[in-house]
């Protein structure tokens, strides 16, 4: 079953703490994500000029406020991130598989590119409603983020486009995909188990089932372009955060455990690609399953 929402601390005082740094960091991180978005605005005469240019300016400012979010918790909540298995190299394009509980799981993800350099370069699915959103959804559309509406036979032309893009102008990234389609609920889990058995498959017990068509195309669209697939699984410590816990800074510590696959490693056969991403799932519900007795992915000999 998934990992239990994480409790609010009992303590009065340790709320009250919490309250008071939360409100005036969302207040800096508000107001300074309208100034990003301001500046991204300023960046749009110098496209039809450079597109380099534009890109590295949103690369910077991405890089900035990403890097503000990502500092904030680590200076005032010593919030610390356990990564364990495969070292990855620095600046390197890949596509990045994650289990995804909720919110919180972006901010630790940054907080693993920023430590490869590649927090500026984070490509995410979003999806297209959050397009017209002031700061969050207008500073991804400066990104090359990939907006979606999560039906492939809709969403299969503007994503093709989009990785055609990423080649042509060998655009740096990190793409960033929660292939489980959307966040681990108990319902959500149950709804899952029941496709499972209807497809003659073993249910798993911590992770939905992925849903491959999207990471199928990806592979397939930019196997030219990205060196390796990153499979992140990501574990809480006593609960699963909410985004409000983390900036309050009730979740000190995630772990996250890194399995690198070469691109020349993965099939290119369709129907293999998704047998292969099924196989890393049930790998990564056991991994979760060792990981919640122990406390440690290094605990488990993967």
């Amino acid at each position: 079953m998934p990992l239990a929402p994480l409790p609010n601390p009992e303590n009065i005082k340790l709320r009250l703490r919490g309250l008071l740094v939360a409100m005036p960091a969302v207040a800096f991180l508000g107001s300074s994500l309208m100034a990003a978005n301001a500046v991204q605005m300023a960046s749009l005469p110098v496209l039809p000029i450079s597109r380099s240019a534009f890109r590295k300016t949103n690369r910077w400012v991405a890089n900035t406020w990403w890097g503000w979010c990502v500092t904030a918790g680590e200076v005032i909540h010593d919030i610390s991130l356990v990564v364990s298995g495969d070292d990855v190299p620095m600046r390197e394009n890949a596509i990045v598989i994650v289990n995804h509980q909720d919110m919180a799981d972006i901010t630790f993800v940054m907080a693993f590119a920023k430590s490869k350099d590649r927090l500026g370069d984070l490509k995410w699915f979003v999806k297209k409603a959050i397009k017209i959103v002031p700061g969050v959804g207008w500073g991804m559309v400066f990104l090359d983020c990939i907006f979606v509406d999560r039906q492939w036979t809709s969403d299969r032309a503007s994503v093709q486009a989009a990785f055609r893009r990423f080649s042509r102008d060998s655009i740096p990234i990190w793409l960033v995909s929660f292939v489980e389609g959307t966040r681990l609920t108990p319902e959500k889990l149950v709804q899952s188990q029941r496709y499972a058995r209807q497809l003659g498959i073993e249910p798993l017990d911590h992770v939905l089932l992925p849903r491959t068509k999207g990471f199928v195309a990806s592979v397939q669209g930019l196997r030219d372009h990205v060196d390796a697939v990153y499979d992140l699984t990501l574990g809480y410590e006593h609960g699963v955060p909410s985004l409000w816990q983390y900036i309050q800074g009730f979740s000190p510590r995630a772990h996250l455990h890194v399995r690198r696959f070469p691109m020349a490693d993965l099939p290119h056969d369709p129907e293999a690609l998704a047998a292969w991403l099924h196989a890393r799932f049930r790998e990564k519900d056991e991994l979760l399953s060792r990981y919640y007795q122990s406390g440690s992915f290094q605990e488990t000999g993967s």
